[in-house]
């Protein structure tokens, strides 16, 4: 979309350009439509009102109950709740109401883009720093479910909201949910016996960051290897967490990049938290206000320090989840569902017959 005056309207079935903003012929389109709560209005000059309509002004405006607006229909914040709920797989396969074709087109037209993993509160100070480092006027926020996490599916939208309030002139896209039980249970669940057995120690923390970078990748390479922006930090306030150790970052950033996309982490060497709160410029508690996991914290000792030293996580991820991973993303890259507990037992036969 080069022509700054030009609206996209966004539906299931493409994508409609309208050379003036706001056209007259906006609300008859959109009531001749048959997918009033899909449709995506996209215009790049941030115009805010119109006759019969509310604040259409950035990307993400919908259609809803007669009028446009800038909020998310109730009907697709439901949606994305029951995905949630059901953890189905979907990494690869996205529905149509979630991201269209038309959508999908008008992302991999931007070259201002990056996928914003979205998290807690270091998630989204990531997306603040990255965008004062590299540019980025275009933001894809996309959670990822695990097999752990538990509270309220509020906490995910709000803080998107949370993104879009503290970046005003960067575009912040209706988010995306994905995930894969199947892809975390082979990496974090299956084989905890024979973890334990070769490298003396089990934590799902390693292998759970791994995934959660990992299965953002097939999205990242389906929209024109859009970077992708995390909230890993060295160390929090001096508190060192074995999934985030310089190390592990360093695989992670080298599992993406093997796969021709860049992972940033503009955190990683951030420690103080009290910065992060400066970069938030708002109240946000560590820790609060967002998702929990009921395995957190199972690698840290009763009387304190961590039982697990970074040589063993390294063979982890070099031996094990590494290859393991690398076979399931190279499956959904050729648009097909892996078969995640046979990859991931190959990988740990292999590291047996090693032994």
């Amino acid at each position: 979309m080069t022509d700054p005056d030009m609206t996209m309207i966004i539906t299931p079935q493409g994508k409609t350009n309208i050379n003036r903003f706001p056209p007259p012929q906006v609300k008859h389109f959109l009531y001749s439509s048959a997918f009033l709560h899909d449709i995506q209005i996209v215009n790049r000059t941030h115009s805010t009102k119109a006759a019969g309509a509310v604040a259409i002004g950035h990307p993400g405006g919908y259609f809803q109950g007669g009028m446009v607006t800038d909020n998310m229909p109730t009907v697709r914040e439901d949606r994305l709740a029951a995905v949630f709920r059901d953890k189905p797989e979907m990494v690869v396969d996205l529905p149509a109401w979630m991201l269209s074709e038309g959508q999908a087109d008008m992302y991999r037209a931007l070259d201002d883009l990056a996928i914003v993993e979205i998290a807690g509160r270091d998630s989204v100070a990531a997306a603040v720093c990255a965008v004062r480092e590299n540019g980025f006027g275009n933001l894809l926020p996309v959670y990822a479910y695990t097999g752990s996490e538990h509270g309220p599916w509020r906490s995910v939208e709000e803080a998107v909201n949370r993104l879009a309030r503290r970046l005003p002139g960067a575009r912040v896209h209706p988010l995306l949910v994905v995930g894969s039980p199947s892809f975390w249970h082979a990496l974090n669940g299956r084989f905890v016996n024979d973890v334990m057995r070769v490298f003396g120690h089990y934590t799902p923390c390693t292998g759970c960051h791994l995934y959660l970078h990992a299965v953002r990748i097939p999205l990242s390479r389906m929209l024109g290897n859009a970077p992708i922006i995390a909230g890993e930090r060295k160390s929090h306030s001096g508190e060192v967490k074995i999934n985030q150790v310089d190390e592990a970052l360093g695989f992670y950033v080298r599992f993406a990049g093997s796969f021709d996309v860049r992972l940033l982490l503009p955190l990683a060497d951030i420690a103080d938290g009290r910065e992060i709160e400066e970069i938030l410029g708002m109240p946000w508690q560590r820790g609060k206000e967002q998702l929990g996991c009921c395995l957190s914290g199972n690698y840290k000792q009763a009387m304190g320090g961590i039982g697990i030293g970074v040589d063993a996580v390294m063979r982890y991820f070099n031996e094990f989840a590494g290859p393991a991973a690398r076979s399931m993303i190279a499956a959904y890259l050729e648009n097909r569902v892996p078969d995640h507990e046979a990859a991931a037992k190959q990988a740990i036969a292999q590291c047996i017959g090693g032994e």
